[in-house]
C-alpha cells in the first residue's frame, strides 16, 4: 500500500471499517441483506482506486476515479438506511459516514483537477 498517497490510504482505512462494520451488523445484529451491500460498495471505493492507479490514459484514469465516486456515494446510501432502520448506532454511522463524505470530496477534487489539466480543450 502506497502509504504517500492520501486517497489509497483513505480508501484502505475505510475498507477497514466497513469490514468491520459488516461482521459487527452480520455477528451482533443478525442483518445480512443491507450490511452485504454496505461490503460491496464500500470496499470497491479502494478497489477502483487502486484499479484506476495503472489506468492507461487520464480519460481511463478519471473513468475508474468516477466509479469509486459512485460507489462512496452509493456507501453513503446504505450507511444512512443501516442508522434509519436502527441496525447501526449513531456512533458508528457518523464515524462512517465522516470518513466516506471525507473521500467524496478528496475524489471530487482529483477528478475536476485531473479534467481541467489533462482533458479540456483549450
Amino acid at each position: 500500500m502506497n502509504n504517500n498517497n492520501v486517497i489509497l490510504r483513505k480508501s484502505y482505512k475505510f475498507a477497514l471499517q466497513v469490514v468491520n462494520l459488516y461482521k459487527l451488523l452480520c455477528n451482533d445484529k443478525k442483518e445480512y441483506v443491507l450490511s452485504k451491500q454496505l461490503l460491496r460498495s464500500g470496499t470497491s471505493i479502494g478497489a477502483n482506486i487502486n484499479e484506476a492507479m495503472e489506468g492507461v490514459s487520464k480519460a481511463d484514469f478519471v473513468n475508474k476515479l468516477s466509479i469509486s465516486l459512485k460507489e462512496a456515494r452509493e456507501t453513503l446510501y446504505w450507511l444512512n438506511l443501516l442508522k434509519d432502520s436502527e441496525y447501526l448506532d449513531l456512533k458508528n454511522f457518523q464515524n462512517a459516514a465522516s470518513e466516506c463524505d471525507e473521500i467524496i470530496k478528496i475524489l471530487k477534487s482529483i477528478i475536476i483537477t485531473t479534467k481541467e489539466k489533462y482533458l479540456t480543450k483549450t
